[in-house]
């Protein structure tokens, strides 16, 4: 005898509800973004880079414990120059560094070395941006854009060290000055002309974030910055 399987009527609907309600939700919520999750430094003069977000984009992320990514691929210190070595790019193509705020700067310098080794002649940091639009999802990509080489003419340098506070100790041209000196220093340095060139030199144990912040007030006033890459 063939026996026909029943359903109760109530279970077939409280499977159909339930079924409904997964989809909507499904349909409601955004797909992952592709990348490795870092706590970005904040800036208030980053600058759009909307090519970030290419399927192709160069992006190089250091995670707060320094670990080094490719794009989604774990690298280390010594492979990841000669991953990029291998890996195909367009010639316009940028390298954006997704770095965690509170990662040390040893690491960042790492990522940054990789690049300069690779040809790249200068590098975009990537940064968080405070939501300035109804649709935050719209925001593109921002970032401060720093040279890898120090220029040769006479320059303004700003040096960071650990001086054992809470906060890093700063200089600008070997006169100590306090953090809320800066944008007045930098225009004192450039003779009351507008800053043109900054060379920012830091202590490698110093968390990214305070590195970020010279050169989120140096762009304010117009200045490029060069990284100092020495001492890997």
């Amino acid at each position: 005898m063939k026996y026909s399987p029943s359903v109760c009527p109530s279970a077939l609907a409280f499977a159909t509800i339930v079924f409904s309600l997964t989809s909507a939700a499904a349909a409601q919520t955004p797909a992952l973004e592709k990348g490795v999750s870092v706590q970005m430094a904040a800036t208030t003069n980053a600058t759009a880079f909307p090519q970030a977000d290419n399927e192709d984009a160069w992006i190089v992320a250091v995670t707060a414990n320094g670990s080094l990514y490719f794009g989604v691929k774990p690298v280390t210190v010594g492979s990841l120059t000669e991953e990029m070595k291998s890996t195909p790019r367009r010639r316009e193509a940028r390298l954006y560094v997704k770095a965690d705020a509170r990662a040390r700067f040893d690491a960042v310098k790492q990522a940054l070395h990789a690049a300069q080794m690779d040809l790249f002649e200068t590098a975009v940091l990537l940064t968080n941006q405070p939501p300035h639009a109804a649709d935050v999802a719209m925001v593109p990509p921002q970032g401060l854009e720093v040279s890898l080489a120090l220029p040769s003419r006479t320059v303004t340098v700003v040096e960071l060290y650990d001086s054992g506070r809470p906060t890093a100790g700063l200089k600008v041209n070997d006169r100590e000055i306090s953090w809320s000196a800066l944008p007045a220093a930098l225009s004192e340095a450039s003779q009351g002309g507008r800053v043109k060139q900054v060379v920012l030199e830091a202590d490698g144990s110093l968390p990214f974030d305070e590195i970020v912040r010279v050169i989120d007030v140096s762009r304010s006033l117009g200045a490029k910055v060069a990284l100092s890459l020495a001492g890997l």
